[in-house]
């Protein structure tokens, strides 16, 4: 799924997403997520339900669904499994691809200019007439997609060859605090990778992965930039006839993503901070 953020006076910011997400549609399945300021929903008897921590609503005009305590990471975890685009409006601390339009600084998000958002500015338009939406698509196409565990499942499981398949294989990499109790806690990593060399080099091992008897697909997903201690970093999935050549695969495939995929990692500890192939 690919995300992009929408930071525009709230005039703007309708227009703007909702060109958008026509646009977008015509290749594939669109969520658009807005910020409001109209806190809980109400329940049957008109009271306001607060504890609830997600309400979903269905009327006339489909789903509406109300949350607390979410960020938007969270929103993204639970959309990337179904959607190919997601678009966040008025989100500008979101580390996500943005398009800033316009006088941004009037808008209710709090961000002046393109310099106050937290991901990469993606394009800047000076109003949203002068937004092209197939300009923007062609380049956030070419960004990393957002992936998780489930959304390379839900992937695999689109398949073909989905009805001769017993088995699905996962392996989820994540960040780890120390190796033995001695050990100063590492609290973030951070991975850098040849743009477009990775990625070429993970198709070709998937590629040849599902070249093997019994295995149907094969996916696989490093992320970069900083990723702090107990979140994910690398998903492998493997769709397969039987358990046997599934596990064997998601090992060789995660075995070889470490020994050929061009990817550098700096390990921030309590105490210092180092490029970890410095030392080896």
């Amino acid at each position: 799924m690919h995300v992009l953020g929408v930071v525009a006076p709230e005039r703007e910011a309708q227009v703007v997403a909702d060109r958008l997400a026509d646009r977008f549609g015509d290749e594939g399945r669109v969520a658009v997520v807005r910020r409001t300021e109209t806190g809980g929903t109400r329940d049957e008897s008109g009271a306001r339900a607060e504890s609830a921590t997600a309400t979903y609503e269905l009327g006339d005009d489909g789903w509406t669904v109300r949350g607390r305590d979410r960020s938007p990471s969270d929103l993204l975890d639970d959309l990337a499994p179904d959607h190919d685009y997601a678009l966040l409006v008025g989100f500008p601390e979101a580390d996500v691809p943005q398009l800033v339009v316009g006088d941004a600084g009037a808008s209710t998000d709090g961000a002046k200019d393109a310099d106050e958002v937290a991901g990469d500015v993606l394009l800047e338009a000076e109003a949203a007439e002068n937004v092209d939406p197939a300009e923007v698509r062609a380049r956030l196409d070419a960004t990393e997609p957002y992936e998780t565990l489930e959304s390379l499942v839900a992937e695999v499981k689109r398949s073909e060859d989905a009805p001769y398949s017993g088995a699905i294989a996962t392996f989820t990499g994540r960040v780890r605090a120390k190796e033995d109790p001695d050990d100063e806690p590492t609290e973030l990593l951070e991975f850098e990778k040849y743009e477009g060399v990775a990625e070429e080099r993970m198709d070709a091992i998937s590629a040849e992965l599902e070249e093997r008897e019994g295995v149907f697909e094969a996916a696989m997903h490093h992320r970069t930039g900083v990723i702090e201690y107990g979140e994910d970093i690398v998903f492998v999935v493997v769709l397969a006839g039987h358990r046997e050549e599934a596990f064997r695969t998601v090992e060789d495939g995660i075995n070889r993503l470490k020994d050929e995929v061009p990817l550098f990692k700096k390990e921030v500890t309590t105490d210092e901070q180092f490029w970890v192939h410095q030392r080896s």
